[in-house]
């Protein structure tokens, strides 16, 4: 069994890279949380952290611990919730990917909302880019966007392909440039979109941009051109376009502040997340 208390102090350790300020979030002195530290690699019998004289870092064996300390002290926490009949309580600033919006947030949002009403959320909309900018600059405490392949940061949710998207039964003119809808710079699929239009050596247009994903949707529907989505996102009033080049897959992750342990609300909304946004996208 594994104490919590140490748990938390590995955890925090993690988060701010240093025992002192570690030990300044809990409230505690620095060689206690250095003692939690040592009793919790004593009762694992491994190395946790590499120290040096300028960093704390995670061995291999300290990013295993982790993942189970984060889901033994949530473990807790739905436990300590459940039998002590508490409600969670709170604000939380939340940024969403504009693709979200129309198929898997309302179904994200409404679930939680029944499992935690007394949470209140300020839900901010953009451009992945963009709320990541404004998560890393401190205005939000969470974040659901898209990253690019390749890219490392967030917690993966999941993944799909991009696909080229139009009316019913809309197919590209040949010899014509290919009329595009996007969103304006930085934009994942405005980037994806232009990237394969090049690769393949296809003229294209930008016929229409929009800031917002109802603007891109009304669009398309009146035949201005045709833009790149996440295919299991698809609006149902638009359908994938043949003809024209893969524009490749995306990755839809979570973002969390860096440095910082999230809060019992935001750890009750990640996991609402991680569960329903799985189930609405098998759902379509």
């Amino acid at each position: 069994m594994f104490d919590p208390v140490l748990l938390a102090s590995f955890l925090a350790v993690e988060n701010h890279g240093s025992f002192t300020a570690a030990a300044r979030q809990l409230s505690l002195r620095q060689p206690t949380v250095s003692g939690h530290i040592a009793k919790l690699e004593k009762q694992v019998g491994r190395e946790l952290f590499a120290r040096d004289t300028h960093s704390v870092t995670l061995t291999p064996d300290g990013a295993a611990m982790l993942t189970f300390a984060r889901e033994i002290l949530d473990a807790q926490q739905r436990a300590a919730q459940y039998f002590g009949d508490a409600e969670l309580s709170g604000r939380i600033r939340f940024g969403v990917s504009e693709d979200l919006v129309s198929a898997a947030l309302p179904s994200i949002l409404y679930e939680f909302r029944e499992s935690h009403p007394a949470i209140d959320l300020e839900l901010s909309i953009g451009l992945s880019d963009e709320i990541h900018n404004r998560l890393r600059a401190g205005q939000l405490d969470l974040a659901f966007v898209k990253r690019r392949p390749g890219e490392r940061h967030g917690r993966l949710v999941f993944e799909d392909r991009l696909v080229w998207a139009g009316p019913a039964g809309a197919v590209p003119d040949p010899g014509v440039p290919i009329p595009l809808v996007t969103y304006p710079p930085p934009s994942l699929t405005r980037d994806a979109a232009l990237t394969t239009l090049r690769r393949a050596g296809l003229a294209y247009r930008i016929t229409c941009t929009a800031h917002g994903h109802l603007g891109l949707r009304a669009a398309v529907r009146a035949g201005l051109g045709y833009l790149v989505h996440s295919e299991s996102l698809l609006p149902d009033d638009l359908h994938p376009t043949p003809g024209l080049p893969d524009p490749g897959p995306t990755e839809f992750v979570l973002l969390t502040p860096s440095r910082r342990e999230q809060t019992a609300p935001e750890r009750a909304l990640t996991r609402a997340i991680v569960t329903d946004a799985q189930r609405v996208r098998t759902a379509r």
